[in-house]
């Protein structure tokens, strides 16, 4: 990726819905460049602009971390059977306590229960399952961003962003068939537009166009950027599991979720309460993070860091190395 790409994912970032020309205009690029670029990021599997459906419309429950130890030489083998389960958002081969980190999403009609009991500490390969409940998701990746822009470039964008300010829905229940159906296609593609949705849905575009407002205006899906940080200059991973003072967690979450390198921050159960996943360029950048800014943090009594060695799936897309894969079916449910 050179700047010009950078500079668009960037953007993207900031306004993932932002029409091309407009885009071209904030940013001083072409119109036919960016339209060029984005079809190029795209078919390569660098970058997708997907949808982030609202949690309480497709899950049952808090999501659970996993740590997981394996036998030796198994990690990879137990990851890649991880992926067969749809409600495995996230997973990440790690040194440090645990073989493998995993973000396990009770979506409807799952059995969680038997997941981390049964079905998968069972599979061929895991020694152990440590698994921690989601209290609090104070940050997700969809918040994260890497500088590039200029203020004024920043608010430009804005304009280009719908607000979420409709009552949010209860259930994927209440839609109706064409705002469900625009819904799966906004998941897949989250800059379709009325007329795209139009004609894979065989309405008319302002059909579609009111269907993909209301989606947007209540939250029901928020478009996000999806591109592998190690594409975009960020290649180390870490996770770190701090056990904090009671009365001193909620600062720690506040200051943590601030960090330009923070990608997830929960509140957990277990002994080390806060849990932060985050990015960095260089192994100088996680050190000075854990001297500086963790060394900072009111109540911080003990830390452990476990650094990622390959991310295999992130927000339920299969990866390969810095190439994304499509989404797995089944998140909607009804």
């Amino acid at each position: 990726m050179d700047e010009t790409d950078l500079d668009i994912v960037a953007a993207l970032q900031a306004a993932p819905r932002v029409p091309a020309n407009a885009l071209g205009e904030i940013l001083g690029i072409p119109t036919s460049t960016i339209t060029r670029r984005l079809n190029r990021l795209q078919q390569d599997r660098i970058m997708k602009v997907i949808g982030r459906f609202a949690w309480p419309l497709i899950l049952s429950g808090n999501p659970q971390q996993l740590w997981i130890c394996c036998e030796p030489g198994q990690s990879t083998h137990v990851a890649q059977q991880l992926k067969a389960f749809t409600e495995i958002q996230f997973v990440m081969t790690t040194s440090g306590t645990g073989d493998i980190y995993a973000d396990l999403y009770p979506l409807h009609g799952s059995d969680i229960n038997d997941l981390v009991t049964n079905r998968i500490p069972s599979l061929a390969g895991i020694r152990s399952v440590e698994s921690r409940l989601v209290l609090d998701s104070r940050r997700v990746g969809q918040n994260w961003r890497f500088q590039r822009l200029t203020p004024e470039q920043t608010e430009a964008l804005s304009t280009h962003v719908i607000p979420v300010n409709q009552p949010a829905l209860n259930s994927l229940d209440d839609l109706s068939d064409l705002e469900f159906g625009t819904m799966c296609e906004l998941g897949r593609n989250a800059r379709a537009s009325a007329a795209e949705v139009a004609r894979t849905l065989n309405v008319s575009s302002s059909s579609a166009y009111r269907a993909i407002q209301m989606l947007l205006a209540t939250g029901a899906i928020s478009p996000r950027v999806e591109v592998e940080p190690s594409a975009v200059g960020f290649p180390l991973t870490a996770v770190v599991s701090l056990q904090v003072k009671p009365n001193s967690i909620a600062a720690v979450l506040d200051r943590l979720s601030s960090h330009e390198s923070a990608r997830m921050i929960a509140m957990v159960t277990g002994q080390a309460p806060v849990v932060f996943h985050g990015v960095f360029r260089s192994p100088t950048d996680l050190a000075d993070f854990i001297t500086e800014d963790i060394g900072a943090l009111p109540g911080i009594r003990t830390m452990d860091t476990s650094v990622g060695l390959k991310v295999m799936r992130r927000y339920w897309m299969d990866r390969e190395g810095a190439f994304i894969g499509d989404q797995v079916e089944g998140l909607l449910r009804r």
